[in-house]
C-alpha cells in the first residue's frame, strides 16, 4: 500500500513540473504541445501495450477531448501564469458535476449541487488581478481546458478498459494536430530539446504510467486527495525556477478551488461507504 501511494505522489510531482518547464523554454506553444504529446504517445505505447489498440468511437471521442486538453493547457501556460493555468484547469470537477446527468445519466446529490457556488467563487477570483490582454485570453483558454478535461474524464469513465488506448491515441492526435504550426517555430536550443524530452517522457508519459500503477492498490478517494499535490506544487516550481509570481487573488481563488475539490472528494467517499438504502434518497442515479 505504501508503494502505491508513493506512485501517486510521484505522478503528481511530475505533473506539477509542466508550468516551470513551459516558462523556461523558448519554444512556441505549438512546438511544446506537439513534441510533448508525440513523445508521450511513444512512451505510453511502449509502457502499456494494450494502449496500442485502436479505440472505439466513444474512445476516439475521449481521445479528442484529451488532445484538446493537453494542447490548450500548453497554450494557456504561455499566455498566463502557470498557477492560473493549472488551477483553472482543475475546475473540471465542476463541469463533471453539471454534465454527468446528461452524458452518464447520473444525477448529482444535494451536497454536490451545494458545491457549485463554492467553485464559482474561487473561479471568479482569478479575474480580479490586474491582467494584460495575454493573461486574460490565457485564463479563458485554461478555463476551456477545464471543460475539455471534464469531457475527457467522462469519456474515460464511459469507455472503461479502453482508457490506455484513449491516452496513447489522444497524445498522438494532439501531437499531429498541431505539427504544422510547430514546424514554423523558433529553432530549439539544447535546453529546449532537454525540456521537451523531459515533458514528454516524465511529465506526461511516466507520470500517467505511475498513476495507473498507484490506482491498483489505492482507494479512489485517497488517490484523488494525493494527486491534489499537483496544483499546489505547480506554481511553487514556476516561482522557484522561472521567477513567476502568481497574483494574490489567483492564490486565494486556487486555494478555494483546492479546498472545495478536497471537500467534494471526502463527501463522495463517505457517500460511497453508505448502504444502498442510505444513498437512494440522495443520489437517485441509475
Amino acid at each position: 500500500m505504501l508503494r502505491s501511494r508513493l506512485y501517486l505522489l510521484a505522478a503528481a510531482v511530475l505533473w506539477s513540473t509542466a508550468g516551470a518547464a513551459v516558462k523556461l523554454s523558448t519554444l512556441s506553444a505549438w512546438q511544446l504541445a506537439s513534441g510533448r504529446s508525440l513523445i508521450a504517445a511513444l512512451v505510453l505505447a511502449l509502457a502499456i501495450p494494450a494502449g496500442r489498440r485502436l479505440p472505439s468511437r466513444r474512445g476516439l471521442a475521449a481521445s479528442v477531448a484529451y488532445a484538446v486538453t493537453v494542447v490548450s493547457f500548453i497554450i494557456a501556460n504561455k499566455l498566463t501564469t502557470s498557477a492560473n493555468a493549472i488551477f483553472l484547469q482543475d475546475t473540471a470537477p465542476l463541469y463533471v458535476l453539471l454534465l454527468s446527468p446528461l452524458l452518464l445519466r447520473e444525477r448529482p446529490s444535494r451536497s454536490e449541487l451545494a458545491a457549485v457556488p463554492v467553485f464559482l467563487l474561487g473561479l471568479s477570483l482569478f479575474f480580479l488581478d490586474q491582467l494584460n490582454p495575454g493573461q486574460f485570453w490565457g485564463n479563458m483558454i485554461a478555463l476551456g481546458s477545464g471543460l475539455t478535461f471534464a469531457l475527457c474524464i467522462l469519456g474515460l469513465r464511459a469507455v472503461g478498459d479502453e482508457g490506455s488506448s484513449v491516452l496513447v491515441w489522444g497524445n498522438f492526435i494532439a501531437g499531429v494536430s498541431v505539427l504544422l504550426p510547430a514546424l514554423e517555430g523558433p529553432k530549439p536550443t539544447p535546453v529546449d530539446i532537454g525540456l521537451l524530452v523531459f515533458l514528454g517522457v516524465f511529465q506526461l508519459g511516466m507520470a500517467y504510467s505511475l498513476f495507473q500503477r498507484g490506482l491498483r492498490e489505492t482507494p479512489a478517494v485517497e488517490a484523488s486527495l494525493l494527486i491534489l499535490l499537483e496544483p499546489v506544487l505547480n506554481p511553487v516550481w514556476a516561482f522557484l525556477f522561472a521567477g513567476e509570481r502568481p497574483g494574490p487573488w489567483a492564490l486565494v481563488g486556487g486555494t478555494i478551488i483546492l479546498l472545495a475539490t478536497a471537500w467534494r472528494t471526502l463527501l463522495g467517499g463517505r457517500a460511497g461507504n453508505e448502504s444502498p438504502a442510505d444513498k437512494a434518497p440522495t443520489h437517485g442515479s441509475t
